[in-house]
């Protein structure tokens, strides 16, 4: 079975790949393949993303799913694959399950007692954790901190009629958490979306200034100064995102353009050659591919 790059994952479950990469970094995603030097994602894995995000479509705030995976990997280090496992209790329920040997197991602290499906037996609900919070879903105002804020904007930034509704988010995310550096990276990029250059830049500047090495950041900058013409600047952070992570593939597709532009032929051509071993398909692959063929004449 194949091993997916971070931007596959992100184009093959619709999500941004500053979402992936903030759930990897915090260990919400444990990635067992290698791809080159960094991980890499299998199909399993895109199967945990994939629940994740149910579970976040249907009001569990990421608190809680963190908490419960947190919880499965002390109590059940045998347990393969406690992301994939986490289910909902029930349609309308935000309670989070998982079945093992016959047995539920809940983490929101209750006793529950299963009267669901033909069976005549009771299956008893074995509860890990206590005193985690509730949530709400996408159209409910967040209780928690930060994080669900964040969160809450991740899940509108991608539609025009909800990027204000996406910034009021990761604003709010901000306001709870001034040195979160992502939520101040995704609010540079709705606010850009939104058509707000100036502010997206400082948005952009500020995550920068908290970690230094925030591809997105690096990334989206460069992208916003290109469209500025101020192209030396925006090489130096696109090299500065390479250097943070050299398997992002459409790095090297802005990259071999840059270069282009800039008349630097051969470089642009390291970089087509580097896309197409990152990502063999698509409409980017054949333009490497055209470039690269034309390069020859």
């Amino acid at each position: 079975m194949g091993t997916y790059s971070l931007g596959d994952a992100a184009r093959i479950l619709k999500v941004a790949p500053s979402r992936l990469r903030y759930w990897e970094r915090t260990a919400l995603l444990k990635l067992r393949a290698e791809l080159g030097t960094r991980p890499g994602f299998e199909f399993r894995d895109l199967v945990c993303v994939k629940a994740i995000l149910q579970l976040l479509d249907h009001g569990v705030p990421l608190r809680r799913i963190r908490r419960s995976i947190e919880i499965l990997r002390e109590e059940m280090p045998d347990l393969d694959d406690p992301v994939g496992s986490l289910r909902l209790w029930a349609e309308g329920s935000e309670r989070v399950v998982v079945q093992r040997d016959g047995v539920l197991i809940q983490p929101d602290g209750q006793l529950v007692l299963d009267f669901r499906g033909a069976s005549d037996a009771l299956r008893e609900v074995t509860t890990l954790e206590h005193d985690v919070p509730t949530g709400g879903g996408v159209d409910d105002a967040p209780t928690g901190g930060a994080i669900e804020w964040f969160e809450r904007g991740c899940r509108l930034d991608s539609d025009p009629e909800t990027f204000a509704q996406a910034i009021a988010a990761y604003e709010k995310s901000i306001e709870i958490d001034p040195h979160f550096a992502d939520a101040h990276c995704n609010l540079g990029a709705a606010l850009y979306n939104h058509g707000r250059r100036a502010p997206a830049r400082r948005c952009f500047e500020r995550c920068l200034e908290l970690e230094s090495r925030h591809v997105e950041a690096h990334f989206n900058l460069a992208n916003l100064l290109e469209e500025e013409g101020r192209n030396e600047m925006a090489l130096r952070h696109y090299r500065a995102a390479l250097d943070a992570d050299p398997f992002y593939s459409d790095l090297h597709i802005n990259l071999a353009l840059l270069y282009e532009k800039l008349g630097l032929a051969r470089r642009a051509r390291d970089h087509w050659r580097r896309y197409l071993q990152l990502d063999t398909r698509g409409a980017w692959a054949d333009v490497a591919r055209q470039r690269l063929e034309e390069s020859k004449s």
